[in-house]
Order: structure tokens, then sequence, then C-alpha cells
């Protein structure tokens, strides 16, 4: 154990969580652990969080039990996607992650893994994705595969346009319309405003995340919202948070939520006003602990709108 340990403390990620759960696997396998980004749970938590959400909203809407199967579905299909996609990412920006001291250490970047290695843990990745969207219905399959093309182009915005956390936003958004397709069959206003303040809330805390790149980005010649608010970060994140919480509240009135759902809406708009109090652009450590806590928050709204759910269940 002791030569597994020492390789995985050399190559710890900087923004990675605790390390011990994979001190148990073979030293070969810590830079697929680092690809898919098994290290850091945030990410794939704030892929499912909409999923999970669209879900029990369709099913508040349609006055229906909550779906289990369906929920567990989700769950597999954000951790394989989010390893996928981040993989696809990785790829993508390797010469620029080595020039990053946040991302130099990455398994591409350093060469601990070559490009051919982590094309095939893609695809093998995307194939269970691929198998999760097929259990669904046609519609649904039909949407999920229009989320490929925002996660496609997301990698190479970041040298075009300031703008790379909207795109990013497009596509971590996904699941608020697949949620609802894959109950109802189809879209309506409640999935769409759900949809928007997801896209609104992945700008402010991936701007957040972003502040951790400042200088490097400048010298790498990659653009980030984080850079374009620059001194007025905090006002811009506020106003993107708060943009966020309308569209929520809106989506929550059209599906006819009950006083659980909305108790979870201000349980999640409290926890945004302590983000934006506690931001900090030069606190490096302070932002990546305020992106690492959306991990949970997400799951606040659905939360309530779970409990709306399994209370019809109980009383049915």
């Amino acid at each position: 154990m002791g030569a597994p340990t020492r390789q995985l403390n050399d190559t710890l990620l900087p923004d990675a969580g605790a390390a011990r759960i994979w001190r148990m696997l073979p030293a070969s396998w810590i830079p697929y652990v680092q690809l898919a980004r098994l290290d850091r749970p945030t990410g794939w938590q704030l892929l499912l969080a909409p999923c999970l959400t669209s879900s029990c909203l369709a099913g508040v809407f349609t006055l229906q039990k909550p779906d289990f199967a369906q929920l567990a579905l989700f769950a597999v299909g954000a951790v394989v996607m989010r390893g996928a996609g981040s993989t696809f990412n990785d790829l993508i920006d390797r010469k620029i992650d080595s020039q990053v001291e946040r991302t130099r250490a990455r398994p591409l970047a350093s060469g601990r893994v070559g490009p051919f290695k982590a094309l095939l843990f893609m695809v093998a990745q995307a194939l269970i994705g691929l198998a999760v969207l097929l259990s669904f219905n046609p519609f649904a399959i039909v949407l999920g595969m229009g989320s490929l093309l925002p996660v496609a182009v997301y990698p190479f915005m970041k040298r075009v346009t300031s703008w790379p956390q909207a795109v990013l936003g497009l596509s971590f958004s996904w699941g608020a319309l697949m949620g609802w397709a894959a109950r109802t069959g189809d879209l309506q206003a409640p999935a769409l405003w759900l949809y928007a303040s997801c896209v609104f809330w992945t700008i402010g805390y991936d701007t957040i995340y972003a502040l951790q790149d400042s200088r490097d980005d400048v010298s790498a010649g990659v653009k980030s919202t984080a850079l374009l608010f620059g001194d007025h970060v905090k006002l811009a994140v506020s106003l993107l948070y708060l943009a966020s919480v309308l569209c929520a509240e809106w989506a929550l009135a059209g599906a006819g939520a009950g006083i659980l759902a909305q108790l979870g809406l201000i349980t999640f708009a409290c926890h945004l006003v302590w983000q934006v109090r506690k931001l900090d652009k030069a606190d490096e450590a302070m932002a990546l602990r305020l992106f690492r806590s959306n991990g949970p928050a997400g799951f606040i709204l659905f939360a309530g709108l779970f409990a709306e759910n399994l209370l019809y269940y109980l009383v049915s």
C-alpha cells in the first residue's frame, strides 16, 4: 500500500477532495479517477441536481409520486457523463492546462495518460451514458442527444469569448429539461424556467470558480467572466444569482408547487446570499470553498420538490 499512497499524494490535484477513499485503488487507476473527476464530486453533483429537480417538478405538475428508478438512472448518467465531458475537456485543453498552476498536474497535461488512452476512456464512459439515455422515452432521447452540441463546443469557448461560463451553463443545465421530458414526454414552461434558472446559477458559480485562475488565464490568453467582470464580480454574481432565484420561482409557480417546494427555494436563495457575502475576488481559497458549496446546495430545491412528491405518494 505504500507505493500507491505515495503516488497518490504526489499527484493529488490542488482542488481535489479528500484522498483517503482512493488509497484503496491501484496507483495506475488514479489518473483515470482524476480524468473522470471522481476525486471532485462537486461536478457531478452540479450536473445531477437539475435532473432530479426537474423530474420532481414534473411530478408536482402532474400529481405523480416520485419515480425512484428514474432518479437512480439520472444519478448514474450524471457521474459518467460528467466524467466523459471532463475527459473531453482535458483532451482539448491539455496544452493550456500545462500553463496554469491549478491544472498542470492533470493526467493529460502532465503526461501521466496519453491522448489515445484518454479517448478510449471517454468513449467507455459515454457508452454507459448512452445506455442510460436509451432507457427513457423517445422525446427525451432526442432531447438528450441535443446536449452534445454545447458540450462539444464548450472547451473551445474560452479562446473566443469572455462568456465560456454561459456555454457551460447551457450544457450543465440540460438536466433541467431532461428530468421533465423523461417524466412527461414533452416540454412545458416550468421546465424552461427551471432551465433558465440553472443557466444563471451555473454562470454565477463558475465565475466564482474561475477566480482561482485569473492570473494564469491572462498569461495563457484564456477568457472568462471572472476576468470580464473584474472588480464588479461580486455585483455580477449577485445579479446572476438573483435571476436564478426569480426564474426558479416562476418554474415553481407554473407547476403549481406548494409550501414545501417554496421552503426549498427560500433555503437555496439564502445559501446564494451567503455565497455573495463571503465572495472576495482576491481570496482564491474562499472561491474554491464557495464553488464546492454549490454541490450540496443544488439539492436543496430538489429536496423541497421531492418532499411534495413523496407527500403525494404517501397520501394517495
